[in-house]
C-alpha cells in the first residue's frame, strides 16, 4: 500500500507540473506575453542575444501541446496503478484483498 500511495502521489505532482507548463507555453505561443516570455526577455538581455518572438510561436505550441499530452498520460497510466491485494475495480476479482 505504501508503493502505492507513492506512486499516486508522484505521478499526480508530475502530471500536474506538465499540464501547467503545457499551458504556460501555449499562453507563450498564442498571446506572445507572460511570465514565460518575460524570463526569456531577462535572460536574452542579460546576456545580449536577440530573438524573433513570432518564429517562437510554432515550437513553443508544440512544446506546449505535448507537455499536455504527456501530463495526460502520465496521470491517466498512474489511476491504473494497483497494489499487490487491491484487486481489479469493476469485477468480482479473486485476488486477496487483504481482508481475511
Amino acid at each position: 500500500m505504501e508503493l502505492f500511495k507513492t506512486v499516486t502521489v508522484f505521478a499526480t505532482l508530475i502530471a500536474m507540473v506538465l499540464v501547467l507548463f503545457g499551458f504556460m507555453f501555449l499562453d507563450a505561443a498564442t498571446v506572445q506575453t507572460g511570465p514565460l516570455l518575460w524570463l526569456l526577455d531577462a535572460v536574452t538581455g542579460w546576456i545580449g542575444v536577440s530573438y524573433d518572438a513570432d518564429a517562437l510561436r510554432v515550437p513553443f505550441g508544440l512544446v506546449g501541446l505535448a507537455s499536455i499530452c504527456v501530463g495526460a498520460f502520465v496521470y491517466a497510466f498512474s489511476t491504473r496503478f494497483r497494489a499487490r491485494g487491491m484487486g481489479k475495480s469493476k469485477d468480482g476479482s479473486d485476488e486477496d484483498s487483504g481482508n481475511g
